[in-house]
């Protein structure tokens, strides 16, 4: 009888152990694997490829949370050199806290040179009570252009491209219309947004028109098994990741790079998005 029940316990003892593994691979994944893990995807926009033309790259930074300089930092930082872009966008969240400062500076200091740095606030921006004038100046000790509601003009093999950068919807006030006040419409346009529900909201000056919209905030829900965000911030709608091109100009959400609530990822890489815009 004893032994029965030493055997009993033991084969209980075998299957709690055996059901605790899966948890603490997905416990080890979340909290440490993917959120270091960098993947850069890839993507052509706009008309045909013109022999002997290259296009445009953009480089899309989102929500980088920056706590520190670490694993995930550094690939960021090894990827902008590599890739060469003409043009690195910061679609909000790079900090969520005022020590974050520090860490910007430093990631920016390390960034290339050569492609124009443009960015817009986030809501932990504002959360964090970091004023847009202190936002400002961090940006542009390194060379970068935070546009809140403001509009400018890049250029690649004498196309011009203009690039509208709007307001945080959730600490801010998004304006497209104070954006692009007096500007004639434009060939070419790249609008900024964190918040990608702005998109269902968009109310621009009457013959503007906007080709493409980059966007982040979301995460890809961070916290998403199988690919199933479960849960979403404020201001996601029903947007989640990647390309939307249905009901509004197209549509690209970054899975963006840091965390926020809690420091886990699952099932949502983070992501810096590559893309190749042939202006025709």
């Amino acid at each position: 009888m004893k032994q029965t029940l030493h055997r009993r316990a033991l084969l209980q003892r075998a299957g709690l152990m055996a059901a605790s593994v899966p948890l603490t691979a997905l416990a080890v994944d979340g909290m440490w694997t993917t959120p270091r893990r960098l993947v850069t995807t890839h993507h052509a926009f706009g008309g045909e490829p013109a022999a002997g033309r290259e296009p445009l790259r953009v480089m899309h930074v989102s929500d980088l949370h920056l706590h520190g300089m670490g694993k995930l930092e550094q690939c960021i930082l090894e990827q902008l050199h590599e890739s060469r872009p003409d043009l690195v966008v910061l679609t909000g969240d790079s900090v969520d806290r005022p020590a974050g400062l520090a860490t910007l500076e430093t990631l920016l200091q390390e960034c290339p040179r050569g492609p124009r740095v443009l960015a817009i606030p986030g809501n932990w921006e504002y959360r964090a009570k970091i004023s847009s004038a202190t936002l400002r100046s961090c940006y542009e000790r390194h060379g970068v252009e935070l546009l809140i509601n403001q509009a400018v003009t890049v250029e690649k093999n004498g196309v011009q491209l203009r690039v509208t950068g709007l307001d945080a919807l959730r600490g801010g006030n998004p304006n497209p219309l104070l954006a692009l006040a007096d500007l004639p419409p434009a060939a070419h346009h790249l609008m900024l947004i964190h918040c990608p529900v702005i998109r269902d909201r968009l109310q621009l000056p009457p013959g503007h028109s906007v080709d493409l919209v980059l966007a982040g905030h979301t995460h890809g829900g961070q916290i998403a098994p199988l690919g199933q965000a479960i849960v979403l911030p404020p201001g996601s709608g029903r947007y989640v990741a990647g390309w939307y091109r249905d009901g509004g100009p197209p549509l690209y959400i970054s899975r963006g790079l840091g965390t926020s609530g809690v420091p886990i990822r699952l099932g949502s890489t983070p992501e810096l998005a590559c893309i190749d815009w042939h202006l025709g």
